[in-house]
């Protein structure tokens, strides 16, 4: 095997073994889920913790009362358990209000959630911000309970405390930003959203090395409420961010998906949508609704930032979604290493692309005399070498940047990235202004 086929490999069985750590804790918009979720993941990145109180406004929102679970259970009248929220974390409703009650069962099912049409899989639901209590489990479970009296007991917890969220930041050389981000808030979901948390933290500790123009901002923060709360306190760290990516359901084989920016042309929509066209990815990429994760939040029109949604199936799409069966055989090393290698070609665009311009616009610059038909030699034949130098000395009118090129002439970025680079050293290009 090829180095680089084993460095991928090995990429996606680190990112692989770090979701599987993260599976089986309970996360939620708050609590101690999420604080352990950030524990794992600042053993791989000098992760910020950050703990905001409850109360605190967050543009119209307000951080809300934090939430806390020790256990829960269903008793039949003869003590067994029906429902043990030890056995999987989705059993409790999200977010749920404390009880310990008997009651019969006409009056429990009001607050029993299933999937008739999926019978033998837990739903995942929640109630963040209405006062409810309630169990999920298999629908073929719940037909096979017998009138009578259960037993019902649910030991959380809401009180003030903090909404709390995870950041990390790589320095570039400039003061210019890309958001990377993905939300904590999911309990043992797998696709959604150990994933992405999972292959973020991965994706920064690799950038550790590696000299950038930009600075990477890393986000691990709680859906909605936790990027209106970045955003209510990160004016400026917001208006600093150039391109955006939030980064969910990475790790299963389907797609690629990308839905683009509120802005529809963003160089982050364009990047996004070459590297899911290449290598016969044959992705798929879709307008900008308001409907989905955290980017509709930075989309919104008073910021209208660049931020699109990464994602391999697409959210609501495949039947594993919010359940059960979104477990650790649904993700597999592969899939992930495929997305990180696309996040990380979107990345290089991000960093190598600029727009060039022509010092010798009228008619072809000889090349020849310059040795520039034989420097990228070895790789590719003349032909190929000489067309990449002429694609770029074409568009390089300073209205085309060498993404442009690449998608216009269907050559690979980084052989029109080489061509410009040689035509620059040789004083036939400029940056335009």
């Amino acid at each position: 095997m090829r180095p680089a086929a084993d460095a991928e490999v090995d990429v996606g069985i680190r990112i692989y073994a770090l979701a599987a750590r993260l599976y089986p804790i309970c996360r939620s918009i708050t609590g101690e889920g999420v604080r352990k979720t950030l524990q794992v993941l600042g053993q791989q990145i000098d992760l910020t913790q950050h703990e905001v109180p409850t109360g605190t406004p967050a543009l119209d929102w307000t951080v809300p009362q934090e939430w806390n679970i020790r256990g829960g259970y269903i008793k039949d009248a003869s003590g067994r358990k029906v429902v043990d929220f030890a056995d999987h974390n989705l059993h409790v409703l999200g977010y749920s209000a404390p009880i310990h009650r008997t009651m019969p069962l006409s009056e429990l099912k009001a607050h029993i959630y299933t999937l008739p049409d999926q019978p033998d899989l837990i739903p995942y639901r929640t109630s963040y911000y209405s006062e409810q209590w309630g169990f999920c489990m298999t629908h073929n479970r719940f037909l096979a309970m017998e009138d009578g009296e259960y037993e019902v007991m649910i030991d959380s917890q809401k009180a003030d405390g903090h909404l709390t969220y995870g950041e990390y930041v790589h320095k570039g050389e400039t003061d210019r930003d890309v958001l990377l981000s993905a939300h904590i808030c999911h309990p043992s979901l797998a696709n959604d959203n150990c994933s992405g948390l999972a292959l973020l933290a991965c994706l920064a500790k690799a950038m550790r090395g590696r000299k950038t123009r930009y600075n990477y901002r890393f986000l691990f923060a709680p859906g909605t409420i936790g990027a209106l709360t970045w955003l209510a306190h990160n004016e400026a760290n917001a208006a600093r961010i150039d391109h955006g990516l939030i980064v969910s359901c990475v790790g299963d084989g389907g797609g690629p998906n990308y839905k683009r920016s509120r802005r529809g042309d963003a160089t982050i929509d364009k990047a996004m949508e070459y590297v899911l066209n290449r290598e016969d990815r044959k992705g798929t990429i879709k307008d900008f609704s308001p409907y989905g994760y955290d980017e509709r939040q930075y989309c919104s029109p008073g910021y209208n930032l660049p931020v699109g949604l990464f994602q391999r199936s697409a959210f609501g799409t495949f039947p594993q979604y919010h359940t059960s069966a979104d477990n650790l055989d649904f993700i597999a090393p592969e899939h992930l290493a495929s997305s990180y290698k696309m996040i990380m070609e979107a990345i290089d665009i991000l960093e190598l692309d600029w727009t060039p311009l022509n010092l010798f616009p009228k008619g072809e610059p000889q090349l020849g005399r310059r040795g520039l038909y034989s420097a990228l030699g070895g790789d590719k034949s003349a032909g190929e070498t000489a067309l990449a130098y002429l694609w770029v000395l074409n568009l390089a009118d300073g209205q085309h940047s060498l993404l442009d090129i690449a998608e216009r002439s269907g050559m690979a970025f980084s052989d029109i990235v080489r061509a410009a680079q040689l035509l620059r050293e040789n004083d036939l290009l400029a940056e335009a202004a």
